[in-house]
Protein backbone atom coordinates (compact mmCIF):
# COMPACT_ATOMS: atom_id res chain seq x y z
CA UNK A 1 0.00 0.00 0.00
CA UNK A 2 3.04 2.28 0.19
CA UNK A 3 2.64 5.15 -2.22
CA UNK A 4 -1.05 4.38 -2.75
CA UNK A 5 -2.87 5.05 0.51
CA UNK A 6 -1.98 8.74 0.52
CA UNK A 7 -3.58 9.07 -2.90
CA UNK A 8 -6.90 7.64 -1.72
CA UNK A 9 -9.92 9.68 -0.66
CA UNK A 10 -12.37 8.03 1.75
CA UNK A 11 -16.03 8.99 1.41
CA UNK A 12 -18.35 7.38 3.95
CA UNK A 13 -21.96 7.37 2.77
CA UNK A 14 -25.05 5.28 2.04
CA UNK A 15 -25.12 3.81 -1.48
CA UNK A 16 -28.84 4.68 -1.54
CA UNK A 17 -28.05 8.41 -1.28
CA UNK A 18 -27.80 9.53 -4.91
CA UNK A 19 -26.12 12.85 -4.04
CA UNK A 20 -23.31 11.05 -2.20
CA UNK A 21 -22.90 8.54 -5.02
CA UNK A 22 -22.67 11.33 -7.60
CA UNK A 23 -20.04 13.10 -5.51
CA UNK A 24 -18.06 9.87 -5.15
CA UNK A 25 -17.94 9.09 -8.89
CA UNK A 26 -17.34 12.65 -10.07
CA UNK A 27 -14.09 12.85 -12.01
CA UNK A 28 -13.26 9.12 -11.98
CA UNK A 29 -12.60 6.89 -15.00
CA UNK A 30 -13.90 3.59 -13.62
CA UNK A 31 -16.29 2.56 -10.84
CA UNK A 32 -15.86 -0.76 -9.04
CA UNK A 33 -19.26 -1.43 -7.42
CA UNK A 34 -18.89 -3.66 -4.35
CA UNK A 35 -21.52 -2.17 -2.00
CA UNK A 36 -23.96 -4.81 -0.73
CA UNK A 37 -25.19 -6.55 2.43
CA UNK A 38 -23.04 -9.65 2.77
CA UNK A 39 -23.25 -12.58 5.19
CA UNK A 40 -25.65 -15.53 4.91
CA UNK A 41 -27.44 -14.90 8.20
CA UNK A 42 -28.50 -11.43 7.03
CA UNK A 43 -30.31 -12.90 4.01
CA UNK A 44 -32.74 -14.50 6.45
CA UNK A 45 -32.95 -11.81 9.13
CA UNK A 46 -33.10 -8.66 6.99
CA UNK A 47 -34.09 -9.49 3.39
CA UNK A 48 -35.84 -6.14 2.88
CA UNK A 49 -32.61 -4.26 3.53
CA UNK A 50 -30.64 -6.65 1.31
CA UNK A 51 -32.95 -5.91 -1.62
CA UNK A 52 -33.22 -2.19 -0.88
CA UNK A 53 -29.46 -1.72 -1.00
CA UNK A 54 -29.16 -4.00 -4.03
CA UNK A 55 -31.71 -2.27 -6.23
CA UNK A 56 -31.55 1.37 -5.12
CA UNK A 57 -27.77 1.14 -4.89
CA UNK A 58 -27.36 -0.33 -8.38
CA UNK A 59 -29.70 2.22 -9.97
CA UNK A 60 -27.91 5.05 -8.18
CA UNK A 61 -24.55 3.83 -9.42
CA UNK A 62 -25.54 3.57 -13.09
CA UNK A 63 -27.43 6.87 -12.97
CA UNK A 64 -24.49 8.64 -11.32
CA UNK A 65 -22.03 7.15 -13.81
CA UNK A 66 -24.13 8.38 -16.73
CA UNK A 67 -24.57 11.84 -15.22
CA UNK A 68 -20.86 12.22 -14.44
CA UNK A 69 -19.75 10.62 -17.73
CA UNK A 70 -17.98 7.64 -16.12
CA UNK A 71 -17.22 5.27 -18.97
CA UNK A 72 -16.30 2.04 -17.14
CA UNK A 73 -18.26 0.06 -14.55
CA UNK A 74 -17.13 -3.20 -12.87
CA UNK A 75 -19.87 -4.92 -10.85
CA UNK A 76 -19.48 -7.52 -8.11
CA UNK A 77 -22.21 -10.16 -8.45
CA UNK A 78 -22.22 -13.60 -6.81
CA UNK A 79 -22.48 -17.33 -7.46
CA UNK A 80 -25.76 -17.07 -5.50
CA UNK A 81 -27.29 -15.48 -8.62
CA UNK A 82 -27.64 -18.92 -10.19
CA UNK A 83 -28.37 -20.68 -6.90
CA UNK A 84 -28.51 -24.39 -7.88
CA UNK A 85 -26.54 -24.89 -11.11
CA UNK A 86 -27.25 -27.82 -13.41
CA UNK A 87 -23.63 -28.04 -14.59
CA UNK A 88 -20.58 -28.61 -12.34
CA UNK A 89 -18.06 -27.00 -12.79
CA UNK A 90 -20.42 -24.14 -13.65
CA UNK A 91 -19.81 -21.80 -16.58
CA UNK A 92 -20.84 -18.14 -16.63
CA UNK A 93 -23.57 -18.95 -19.19
CA UNK A 94 -25.62 -21.00 -16.72
CA UNK A 95 -29.21 -19.89 -16.07
CA UNK A 96 -29.81 -17.44 -13.22
CA UNK A 97 -32.64 -18.65 -10.99
CA UNK A 98 -34.68 -17.56 -7.97
CA UNK A 99 -36.23 -20.92 -6.91
CA UNK A 100 -38.71 -19.57 -4.36
CA UNK A 101 -39.65 -15.91 -3.81
CA UNK A 102 -41.11 -16.86 -0.41
CA UNK A 103 -37.69 -17.93 0.92
CA UNK A 104 -35.86 -14.86 2.30
CA UNK A 105 -32.50 -16.47 1.51
CA UNK A 106 -33.00 -15.59 -2.14
CA UNK A 107 -33.15 -11.88 -1.36
CA UNK A 108 -29.36 -11.95 -1.81
CA UNK A 109 -29.16 -13.97 -5.02
CA UNK A 110 -32.25 -12.29 -6.46
CA UNK A 111 -30.76 -8.87 -5.72
CA UNK A 112 -27.51 -9.84 -7.44
CA UNK A 113 -29.45 -11.17 -10.43
CA UNK A 114 -31.29 -7.85 -10.70
CA UNK A 115 -28.01 -5.93 -10.41
CA UNK A 116 -26.58 -7.91 -13.32
CA UNK A 117 -29.65 -7.14 -15.44
CA UNK A 118 -29.41 -3.44 -14.67
CA UNK A 119 -25.66 -3.25 -15.28
CA UNK A 120 -25.73 -5.17 -18.55
CA UNK A 121 -28.76 -3.43 -20.03
CA UNK A 122 -28.01 0.11 -18.86
CA UNK A 123 -24.44 -0.60 -19.95
CA UNK A 124 -25.42 -0.95 -23.60
CA UNK A 125 -25.58 2.85 -23.96
CA UNK A 126 -23.21 5.52 -22.73
CA UNK A 127 -20.56 3.17 -21.34
CA UNK A 128 -17.30 2.15 -22.94
CA UNK A 129 -17.05 -0.98 -20.78
CA UNK A 130 -19.30 -2.77 -18.29
CA UNK A 131 -18.01 -6.00 -16.73
CA UNK A 132 -19.56 -8.33 -14.12
CA UNK A 133 -17.63 -10.75 -11.91
CA UNK A 134 -19.05 -13.48 -9.69
CA UNK A 135 -16.90 -14.35 -6.64
CA UNK A 136 -17.14 -17.90 -5.29
CA UNK A 137 -16.70 -18.23 -1.51
CA UNK A 138 -13.84 -15.83 -0.86
CA UNK A 139 -12.13 -16.50 2.47
CA UNK A 140 -9.29 -15.22 4.63
CA UNK A 141 -8.50 -13.64 8.00
CA UNK A 142 -10.68 -10.80 9.32
CA UNK A 143 -13.39 -11.07 6.66
CA UNK A 144 -16.51 -10.99 8.82
CA UNK A 145 -18.27 -13.50 11.01
CA UNK A 146 -21.36 -14.33 8.95
CA UNK A 147 -19.82 -16.87 6.56
CA UNK A 148 -19.43 -20.64 6.67
CA UNK A 149 -15.69 -20.90 7.45
CA UNK A 150 -15.57 -18.35 10.30
CA UNK A 151 -18.73 -19.85 11.77
CA UNK A 152 -17.28 -23.37 11.70
CA UNK A 153 -14.04 -22.21 13.35
CA UNK A 154 -15.85 -20.22 16.05
CA UNK A 155 -18.23 -23.10 16.78
CA UNK A 156 -15.23 -25.43 17.03
CA UNK A 157 -13.62 -22.97 19.44
CA UNK A 158 -16.75 -22.97 21.62
CA UNK A 159 -16.96 -26.77 21.66
CA UNK A 160 -13.30 -27.04 22.66
CA UNK A 161 -13.88 -24.51 25.43
CA UNK A 162 -16.83 -26.55 26.70
CA UNK A 163 -14.85 -29.80 26.48
CA UNK A 164 -11.08 -29.22 26.89
CA UNK A 165 -10.27 -32.91 26.41
CA UNK A 166 -11.72 -35.94 24.66
CA UNK A 167 -13.82 -36.52 21.56
CA UNK A 168 -16.03 -33.63 20.45
CA UNK A 169 -19.46 -34.14 18.90
CA UNK A 170 -19.74 -31.52 16.16
CA UNK A 171 -23.03 -30.88 14.37
CA UNK A 172 -23.14 -29.63 10.79
CA UNK A 173 -25.97 -28.90 8.38
CA UNK A 174 -27.23 -32.03 6.69
CA UNK A 175 -24.79 -34.91 6.28
CA UNK A 176 -21.91 -32.68 5.16
CA UNK A 177 -21.92 -33.95 1.59
CA UNK A 178 -22.67 -30.45 0.27
CA UNK A 179 -19.69 -29.06 -1.62
CA UNK A 180 -18.17 -25.62 -2.10
CA UNK A 181 -15.07 -24.27 -3.82
CA UNK A 182 -13.24 -21.62 -1.79
CA UNK A 183 -10.83 -18.98 -3.08
CA UNK A 184 -8.29 -17.30 -0.81
CA UNK A 185 -8.48 -13.50 -0.63
CA UNK A 186 -4.97 -13.13 -2.09
CA UNK A 187 -5.91 -15.20 -5.16
CA UNK A 188 -9.20 -13.31 -5.39
CA UNK A 189 -7.53 -9.88 -5.51
CA UNK A 190 -5.03 -11.10 -8.11
CA UNK A 191 -7.87 -12.38 -10.29
CA UNK A 192 -9.98 -9.26 -9.78
CA UNK A 193 -7.13 -7.07 -11.00
CA UNK A 194 -6.95 -9.13 -14.19
CA UNK A 195 -10.70 -8.72 -14.70
CA UNK A 196 -10.44 -4.95 -14.12
CA UNK A 197 -7.50 -4.63 -16.49
CA UNK A 198 -8.57 -7.01 -19.28
CA UNK A 199 -12.25 -7.95 -18.87
CA UNK A 200 -14.25 -7.40 -22.04
CA UNK A 201 -17.33 -5.19 -22.39
CA UNK A 202 -20.64 -6.86 -21.45
CA UNK A 203 -18.86 -10.00 -20.22
CA UNK A 204 -19.22 -12.00 -17.01
CA UNK A 205 -16.30 -13.69 -15.23
CA UNK A 206 -16.21 -16.25 -12.44
CA UNK A 207 -13.58 -15.56 -9.79
CA UNK A 208 -12.89 -18.74 -7.88
CA UNK A 209 -10.77 -21.80 -7.32
CA UNK A 210 -12.25 -25.02 -8.81
CA UNK A 211 -10.98 -27.09 -5.85
CA UNK A 212 -14.29 -28.62 -4.78
CA UNK A 213 -14.52 -29.88 -1.19
CA UNK A 214 -17.36 -31.19 0.98
CA UNK A 215 -18.42 -29.33 4.12
CA UNK A 216 -17.71 -32.53 6.08
CA UNK A 217 -14.11 -32.46 4.80
CA UNK A 218 -13.87 -28.77 5.71
CA UNK A 219 -14.99 -29.45 9.29
CA UNK A 220 -12.56 -32.37 9.64
CA UNK A 221 -9.70 -30.27 8.28
CA UNK A 222 -10.42 -27.49 10.78
CA UNK A 223 -10.30 -29.89 13.74
CA UNK A 224 -7.21 -31.60 12.34
CA UNK A 225 -5.39 -28.25 12.16
CA UNK A 226 -6.56 -27.30 15.66
CA UNK A 227 -5.36 -30.68 16.93
CA UNK A 228 -8.57 -32.15 18.36
CA UNK A 229 -10.54 -35.32 17.63
CA UNK A 230 -14.16 -34.95 16.67
CA UNK A 231 -17.16 -36.88 15.42
CA UNK A 232 -19.48 -35.32 12.87
CA UNK A 233 -23.17 -35.26 13.70
CA UNK A 234 -25.81 -34.58 11.03
CA UNK A 235 -28.16 -31.68 11.68
CA UNK A 236 -31.05 -29.94 9.95
CA UNK A 237 -30.33 -28.50 6.52
CA UNK A 238 -31.40 -24.91 5.90
CA UNK A 239 -34.13 -24.69 3.27
CA UNK A 240 -32.69 -23.28 0.06
CA UNK A 241 -29.15 -24.50 0.59
CA UNK A 242 -27.25 -25.55 -2.52
CA UNK A 243 -25.93 -29.10 -2.69
CA UNK A 244 -22.95 -28.44 -4.99
CA UNK A 245 -21.12 -25.35 -6.15
CA UNK A 246 -17.88 -25.16 -8.11
CA UNK A 247 -16.95 -22.63 -10.81
CA UNK A 248 -15.59 -23.14 -14.28
CA UNK A 249 -12.81 -20.52 -14.42
CA UNK A 250 -11.83 -20.96 -18.06
CA UNK A 251 -12.62 -17.32 -18.84
CA UNK A 252 -10.36 -15.84 -16.15
CA UNK A 253 -7.67 -18.36 -17.06
CA UNK A 254 -7.78 -16.85 -20.56
CA UNK A 255 -6.95 -13.52 -18.88
CA UNK A 256 -3.85 -15.09 -17.33
CA UNK A 257 -5.17 -16.06 -13.87
CA UNK A 258 -4.30 -19.30 -12.08
CA UNK A 259 -5.05 -19.97 -8.38
CA UNK A 260 -1.88 -20.31 -6.31
CA UNK A 261 -3.18 -21.02 -2.79
CA UNK A 262 -4.73 -24.41 -2.04
CA UNK A 263 -7.63 -24.55 0.40
CA UNK A 264 -5.68 -26.48 3.01
CA UNK A 265 -2.81 -24.00 2.88
CA UNK A 266 -5.04 -20.93 2.94
CA UNK A 267 -7.11 -22.28 5.83
CA UNK A 268 -4.19 -21.90 8.26
CA UNK A 269 -4.26 -18.10 8.45
CA UNK A 270 -8.06 -18.02 8.70
CA UNK A 271 -8.13 -20.49 11.61
CA UNK A 272 -5.38 -18.63 13.45
CA UNK A 273 -7.14 -15.27 13.10
CA UNK A 274 -10.59 -16.45 14.21
CA UNK A 275 -9.23 -18.48 17.13
CA UNK A 276 -7.60 -15.28 18.38
CA UNK A 277 -10.48 -12.92 17.66
CA UNK A 278 -13.88 -13.47 19.22
CA UNK A 279 -16.92 -12.39 17.32
CA UNK A 280 -17.43 -8.64 17.31
CA UNK A 281 -20.59 -7.20 18.78
CA UNK A 282 -23.35 -8.01 16.34
CA UNK A 283 -23.94 -5.25 13.83
CA UNK A 284 -27.30 -3.55 13.74
CA UNK A 285 -28.28 -3.54 10.08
Amino acid sequence: MDGVIDKCELITADIRDIVSVEQAVDGVDCVLHLAYVNGTEFFYTNPELVLDIALRGMLNVVDACRKKNVKELILASSSEAYQTPEIIPTPESTALIVPDVLNPRFSYGGGKLACELIAMNYGRKGFKRVVVFRPHNVYGPNMGYEHVLPQLVLRAKEKIKEKPAGLIEFEIQGDGSQTRAFIHIDDFTDCLMKVIESGKHLNIYHIGNPEEITIAEVAKEIFLKIGRDMHLKSGPLTIGSTQRRCPDISKVRSLGFEPKISFRKGLDSLIKWYLNNDREEKRNI
